[in-house]
């Protein structure tokens, strides 16, 4: 039987799972960082339709770089550092490539769904209207040959899921928490987690 990070720990006097705000501050952080990226890609993209192929493997890379093995090697992405949070296990230990990459698999989805949307719509722009346009027409001209409302509904119904998910249970985990068998908590109290944890094993020996 997985044994389960307690709700209440001895030596601790505060919370020790992250909750709400600390959360949306750790996504907002790496929002920032990765902004320059997308906006080197938007910026690429935006020079010829045909750039976004040769965009789709950098882009998916940069993904599995910070999404993934970022928070597999570190326990948590850049944002989540910076706000002394950790990504582990339920029981304290450490996450690996499976849990890493379950936390991030909708996200990957919806990534693979755009795409998908985006080569569909590629394929049926007129080239010649399309390079009359300036940049914001052209992106206005081609999402009128993909169904982004689709993608935007599911996606906003995923995040409104995450949130609620994430509100009503004590841990304050969200879905891709429960998909994964993850929990975040407080960096300065993961040792001291760990140490309850490994007591509590022994005891149980």
């Amino acid at each position: 039987m997985v044994q389960i990070i307690p709700l209440k720990i001895e030596g601790i006097n505060e919370k020790y799972f992250s909750g709400f705000w600390s959360r949306l501050g750790a996504n907002l952080l790496d929002m920032l960082i990765i902004m320059p990226f997308i906006i080197l890609i938007q910026f690429i993209n935006s020079l010829n339709l045909y750039n976004f192929y040769f965009t789709i493997i950098p882009n998916l890379l940069f993904i599995f770089w910070y999404n993934i093995f970022l928070p597999k090697k570190y326990s948590g992405t850049p944002g989540k550092l910076i706000v002394g949070l950790k990504i582990v296990k339920m029981d304290a230990s450490q996450i690996d490539w499976r849990e890493s990459f379950l936390r991030h698999s909708v996200n990957i989805l919806f990534i693979f769904l755009n795409i998908f949307m985006m080569v569909s719509a590629i394929l049926k722009v007129d080239i010649i209207i399309y390079n009359d346009l300036n940049w914001l027409q052209q992106s206005e001209y081609l999402s009128s040959f993909s169904n982004i409302t689709l993608l935007t509904t599911l996606s906003n119904i995923w995040i409104w899921s995450e949130i609620i998910v994430l509100l009503f249970n004590k841990r304050r985990r969200a879905i891709h928490d429960y998909i994964a068998g993850t929990v975040i908590v407080k960096s300065k109290y993961v040792e001291i987690i760990r140490k309850n944890m490994e007591e509590l094993k022994n005891n149980e020996i």
